[in-house]
C-alpha cells in the first residue's frame, strides 16, 4: 500500500468530501473487486523504477552535456532544451505512474472527487484499448534498441567517444525495453480480472 495522500481545499466543499473540507485521495494498490496477481502488483510497483534511469540519464542532454555521443551533425541545443527533456522525463515517469491503475480501486472506479464522473465505473474497454495500444506503441518504440546496438535489420545507434560512455548509455537505456512488454502484461492482467465483470 502506498498510503493515503491529504489535499486541504476550502472551507466552501461539498459535504461528500467529509467534514473540515479534508479530501483523502487513496493510492494503494491490490483494492479491487477481483484479487490482483502478486506478480501484477510487484510489477505495476516496479515500473516508476525501471524506467528512472532513463529519465536521468537523459537530464544531463537538457544542459548542453552530450554524455558521450558524438554526432557532428546535430545542431546545437534551442533555448528552450531544459524544460523539453525535464518535461520528458516528468512525462514518462506520470505514464508509468498511471500504470498502476491497471492494479488499482481507481482503475475500475473513478474516484468520488474527479468532478463529474466521480464514483462511476469504468467500464473495463476504457482501460484495456489505451492501455494495450501504449503498450505496442512503447514495444515498437523501445525494443528495437538491441538491434541498434549490433546494427541489425537496418537500426543504427549513436556513436559514443569511448566504450565507457556507450556501457553506461546501454546500462540506463536498457530496462526501458521492458516499459512496453510489462504495460502489455499488466493490460493482461486488468484484462482477465474485469472481463467476467
Amino acid at each position: 500500500m502506498w498510503g493515503i495522500l491529504i489535499v486541504r481545499e476550502a472551507d466552501a466543499l461539498p459535504s461528500r468530501f467529509g467534514d473540515g473540507g479534508v479530501m483523502p485521495i487513496n493510492l494503494s494498490l491490490g483494492d479491487t473487486e477481483r484479487p490482483v496477481p502478486r506478480w501484477a502488483l510487484r510489477l505495476a510497483k516496479a515500473l516508476p523504477f525501471v524506467v528512472l534511469p532513463h529519465c536521468l540519464w537523459r537530464l544531463p542532454f537538457a544542459f548542453g552535456f552530450s554524455m558521450g555521443t558524438v554526432d557532428p551533425s546535430a545542431p546545437p541545443m534551442p533555448w528552450w532544451a531544459p524544460a523539453y527533456v525535464f518535461g520528458l522525463s516528468v512525462l514518462t515517469e506520470a505514464l508509468a505512474l498511471l500504470c498502476t491503475g491497471l492494479v488499482s480501486g481507481w482503475g475500475e472506479r473513478v474516484p468520488d472527487w474527479v468532478p463529474l464522473i466521480g464514483g462511476r465505473r469504468v467500464a473495463p474497454l476504457a482501460a484495456i484499448i489505451p492501455a494495450a495500444l501504449g503498450g505496442l506503441g512503447l514495444v515498437a518504440l523501445w525494443d528495437t534498441m538491441p538491434l541498434a546496438w549490433f546494427d541489425l535489420l537496418g537500426f543504427h545507434e549513436v556513436a559514443f567517444s569511448n566504450n565507457w560512455w556507450m556501457v553506461l548509455a546501454r546500462v540506463c537505456i536498457s530496462p526501458v525495453t521492458l516499459w512496453g512488454p510489462i504495460v502489455l502484461a499488466l493490460t493482461y492482467a486488468y484484462y482477465r480480472r474485469r472481463r467476467a465483470v
